[in-house]
């Protein structure tokens, strides 16, 4: 079943961009978060993410995946997180999968 029906206008506000990892570092007391470095082509982005549990940093670095990149800032555990990385999730919240691009693309890339 579909959860809110969304206008087209709505989806064309949505700056969906490839973004490559480029550091993944730990935050300070925080158990699910990771600080990531991205680069998404024309800037560099620091984005916090809460994968710790399913992605080693190993996993994580040189991976390239999907960025909300016009997602208000906000601050999580005092670091400024500058958009959103998207994943798929199951219905338990027990299984996480970053969403990436099928074949190689540049960064920087829009997603349509």
């Amino acid at each position: 079943m579909t959860e809110g029906i969304v206008e087209f206008s709505d989806w064309e506000k949505l700056d969906l961009r490839v973004a490559q990892i480029l550091e993944v570092e730990e935050i300070e007391s925080a158990d699910k978060l990771y600080k990531l470095t991205l680069d998404i082509g024309n800037e560099k982005r620091i984005v916090c993410a809460g994968i710790k549990e399913y992605y080693s940093k190993k996993e994580l670095k040189g991976k390239k995946i999907i960025l909300l990149a016009n997602l208000a800032p906000r601050k999580l555990k005092g670091i400024e997180s500058q958009g959103m990385i998207l994943a798929a999730v199951n219905e338990d919240e027990n299984e996480i999968v970053l969403i990436s691009p099928e074949s190689d693309i540049e960064v920087g890339s829009k997603v349509r």
